[in-house]
C-alpha cells in the first residue's frame, strides 16, 4: 500500500491539529509531572492524600518521561495512549481520597475533575492520532484527480495520430486474420 492514491485521503488540517494537541498535551505533561516531582508533600496536602508523596513523585517521572516521548517522537501516537492510560491510574489514586473523612474532599473533587477533562483531550488526540494513519476500507480508495496520463488527459488527445506499429510488433501474414482468403492488411 505505498501507493499515495490508494491511501486514504486525510484532512492536513486535522492531522496538524492532532500534532499541536500531542505537543501541547507533551508540555502540559512535563509541566505537571515537574511540579509533582518538586512539591509532592503539597500536592498531598492540598488533596489531602498525605502519605502518597513517594507514589505522587513516581507519577510525576512517568509524565516528564512521557512528555519529553510525546515532544521527541516522529509519532506521538503510542505516548498520547499512554497518558490515556496514565490518566486512569491518576483518577484511581485520586478516588482513594474520597474514602473516609477527607477534610479536601472539594479541592480533590476539582482536581479529579480537571484530571478527567484531560483525560478527555488525551483521548480525543489519541483517537485522531490513530485515525490520521488508518488506512480506508477497501474499495473506498480516492482517484478523483487522476487520469494516468503523465501530462493529463488534455495532452493525450491526438498524441498517437501518426503512430506506426513498429515493424517487429507487427503479425506475421500467415498469422493474420484472414477475409475472403487472404490476410486482412495490417493498419
Amino acid at each position: 500500500m505505498n501507493n499515495p492514491a490508494m491511501q486514504r485521503t486525510v484532512d492536513p488540517r486535522a492531522r496538524a491539529t492532532h500534532d499541536a494537541l500531542a505537543r501541547g498535551l507533551g508540555w502540559f505533561s512535563i509541566g505537571l509531572g515537574l511540579a509533582e516531582i518538586l512539591a509532592p508533600r503539597a500536592l498531598c496536602r492540598a488533596l489531602g492524600l498525605q502519605g502518597r508523596e513517594t507514589l505522587v513523585q513516581a507519577y510525576g517521572v512517568r509524565e516528564v518521561a512521557t512528555g519529553a516521548a510525546i515532544l521527541m517522537s516522529h509519532d506521538p501516537t503510542p505516548w498520547i495512549w499512554g497518558r490515556v492510560a496514565g490518566d486512569a491510574v491518576d483518577l484511581a489514586t485520586l478516588a482513594t481520597g474520597f474514602e473516609g473523612d477527607n477534610p479536601r474532599a472539594g479541592t480533590l473533587a476539582l482536581a479529579t475533575a480537571a484530571v478527567a477533562g484531560v483525560t478527555l483531550a488525551d483521548i480525543v488526540c489519541a483517537q485522531g492520532l490513530t485515525a490520521d494513519k488508518r488506512p480506508a476500507p477497501r474499495g473506498t480508495y480516492e482517484y478523483h484527480n487522476r487520469s494516468g496520463f503523465p501530462r493529463g488527459l488534455a495532452a493525450a488527445h491526438g498524441a498517437a495520430r501518426d503512430f506506426a506499429v513498429p515493424r517487429d510488433f507487427r503479425i506475421p501474414g500467415p498469422l493474420r486474420p484472414w477475409r475472403n482468403g487472404r490476410p486482412v492488411a495490417e493498419g
